[in-house]
């Protein structure tokens, strides 16, 4: 089943791919509407839009995709039941394609949902009780967003159709359009985990690898930021934007400090993806849609990349997490490690890796833009901080000495896993600048004064260095010690957030829920209804079986007093 759902899925990619080069050299789009049912007047209609943007992101999901699902073939060998597995993974897959190619509000909503669901199945795979808290965080996180969507949905009864493309243009500058604008935001900030709803991103870790790899790449977490694209024209030059500027540049910033405290692989993988997310929304925000979805496919990526090395260092760990208890992983499994440092680099912005084209010109545009000085802080430090934690991790797994003997390493790479990264290697090395040249034909000319020119490289130097710095012994104790125990537990915690939108809510109402199960339902209400009743009947039928036992003339006698009194009473009336 992997290698037919690898194959069929890597054909339609490249076909797309084509396709999309095909629409973007043209400036064409296909509008396809398929007649469901007809019944008398009314027609139910099913619309799809296929331009090069729709095309261009579906071919790089299903090419993800399909690396994923080779890659699953030996990092999932162990699991009997693998087909379902694959079928839930290609199930996701075509809940996303839904959702990219739809430009009606109701179509976008069954891809949404289906998003939704399966996320769930997948997220709850391992059947844990930590497996199922976290299911249990991401559906309902989603809920929220899913609520906002269908009063969207509401909302959108105002024009003639729910095709949302046709009102865009000429409706921006409406009070029905921002509120749309407004719910859809909403509905995008919960998906792409946004602050306050960013704690079900890290949660969310409890999925196998290779889901974690599509997932935080290019489908569920990408959803609401392309969603947000295509309604751009809402946000430029709205309040809706600068709201969106703030969180963004917020998540971006929080996330990014919170890595640098976390000792889990996965989840300081998932905390940048969080890093990655706000800054495409931020950029967004600010009306350079094109930039952001540059990005969106250049971080789709390296990205998935960085998941399945990963994954392969965590199945040769016997299922181990924690950093600090990898080190000499490089001589030890040097073709993985090799993945890992290229996906990193390309990750902080390395020059003339994937990501370097797509972070640079966002952080250019940024730097010539008319922003706050807050907003710009945001965007600059943010980034120093994601090559920091990188340099962390690098420093905490890749050097020195392996520091787990007694976890027995089972030090092979497989070959399978490593085919299926080594597809992704190449697209994180060629692939920004195959997409910059297609996207930006004409390239952008930014000039600005050298010492701006310089800093995002400076910013990324002065990142790295300090990321060494703090996995030095001395300052790595210093900084995790009774001193700085608070700022340390309140960055490492996401700004307790997961405390606030989690713990904290959840909390009460069971606590409530428990002393009011326990003093109504199991209390007085049991003991004066159903328990009483049942106590009540019992004795008296233990009564009358005693009666019937022992003293048959006495039943008898009873019997027959009570034909007569029946009789009698039927001669009376």
């Amino acid at each position: 089943m992997c290698s037919i759902s690898f194959l069929i899925l890597i054909t339609i990619s490249i076909s797309f791919f084509t396709s999309s080069l095909v629409f973007l050299l043209n400036d064409y789009s296909l509008f396809l509407e398929w007649e469901v049912v007809s019944l008398n007047s009314t027609s139910i209609v099913m619309t799809f839009l296929f331009d090069w943007m729709s095309l261009l992101f579906m071919s790089f999901v299903l090419l993800i995709a399909s690396l994923v699902i080779y890659y699953s073939k030996e990092y999932m060998s162990g699991d009997t039941n693998i087909n379902r597995f694959i079928m839930l993974v290609l199930m996701f897959v075509l809940s996303m394609m839904l959702l990219i190619i739809s430009p009606n509000l109701i179509s976008i909503l069954l891809g949404w949902d289906g998003l939704g669901l399966v996320s769930y199945c997948l997220v709850i795979y391992f059947q844990n009780v930590k497996s199922y808290n976290a299911g249990m965080l991401t559906a309902l996180s989603n809920r929220i967003g899913d609520v906002a969507f269908l009063l969207a949905i509401a909302w959108m009864l105002n024009y003639g159709s729910w095709n949302y493309i046709f009102y865009l243009e000429s409706m921006k500058d409406s009070i029905e359009m921002e509120i749309i604008g407004a719910l859809i935001m909403l509905a995008a900030m919960t998906k792409s985990a946004q602050i306050p709803f960013s704690s079900w991103l890290p949660a969310a870790m409890a999925a196998p690898t290779p889901v974690s790899a599509l997932v935080h790449s290019s489908t569920l977490v990408t959803a609401g930021v392309y969603l947000l694209i295509r309604f751009n024209i809402l946000l430029s030059g709205s309040w809706l934007g600068d709201l969106l500027l703030l969180l963004s540049g917020l998540t971006m910033f929080m996330a990014g400090l919170g890595a640098n405290f976390e000792f889990d692989l996965k989840k300081i993988i998932a905390l940048s993806t969080l890093s990655q997310l706000g800054l495409m929304m931020s950029i967004l925000s600010m009306g350079f849609y094109k930039l952001a979805f540059f990005h969106l496919l250049t971080h789709a990526l390296f990205k998935a990349l960085l998941f399945m090395c990963a994954g392969a260092i965590i199945h040769n760990m016997n299922n181990s997490q924690d950093i600090r208890l990898m080190g000499g992983l490089g001589v030890y499994m040097p073709l993985t490690s090799g993945c890992f440092n290229v996906a990193n680099l390309a990750l902080c912005g390395m020059p003339f890796l994937a990501g370097f084209y797509s972070k640079d010109l966002i952080l250019e545009v940024v730097s010539l833009s008319y922003i706050n000085m807050f907003s710009f802080f945001l965007y600059f430090f943010s980034t120093g901080l994601t090559v920091c934690y990188s340099f962390r991790l690098v420093y905490y797994t890749m050097t020195g000495e392996l520091n787990c003997g007694s976890l027995n390493m089972l030090s092979d790479e497989g070959w399978v896993m490593l085919r299926g990264m080594s597809g992704l290697l190449m697209m994180s090395i060629v692939g920004g600048s195959m997409l910059s040249w297609l996207i930006f034909p004409t390239p952008y000319m930014i000039c600005l004064p050298s010492y701006l020119k310089l800093l995002t490289l400076f910013v990324c130097v002065v990142g790295g260095v300090l990321g060494y710095l703090i996995s030095n012994v001395s300052l790595f104790y210093f900084n995790k010690s009774l001193h700085n125990y608070l700022v340390s537990y309140f960055s490492g915690s996401m700004w307790f957030m997961p405390y606030i939108s989690t713990y904290g809510i959840i909390n009460y109402p069971l606590v409530l829920g428990m002393s009011v199960c326990k003093s109504f339902d199991q209390g007085w209400s049991e003991f004066l209804g159903g328990q009483n009743l049942y106590n009540e009947l019992v004795k008296y039928s233990q009564y009358v079986s005693v009666m019937h036992n022992n003293n048959l003339k006495v039943y008898l006698l009873l019997f027959v007093l009570w034909i007569i009194f029946l009789f009698s009473f039927f001669l009376i009336f």
